[in-house]
């Protein structure tokens, strides 16, 4: 009886360091996400016609992805 309550509370433990790990790389994930979305919005406004381009939009994303480097 007592080791299968030591092999629960173990278990236990092992399981709730693996949801920390787990929510940790979730976290690493969303920033990641976060950039790419970022970085996406700053490929997307060099990408649009010179003439069409609204340059003080283009520099406000730019120094937002800079900040973020």
């Amino acid at each position: 009886m007592k080791d299968r309550l030591r092999e629960g509370i173990a278990e236990r433990a092992g399981l709730r360091a693996r949801v920390r790990a787990l929510e940790a790389e979730v976290q690493e994930n969303r920033q990641l996400n976060r950039r790419i979305a970022e970085l996406t919005d700053v490929v997307a406004e060099l990408l649009i016609p010179l003439e069409e381009r609204d340059t003080k939009r283009v520099d406000e994303v730019l120094e937002r992805y800079r900040k973020g480097l």
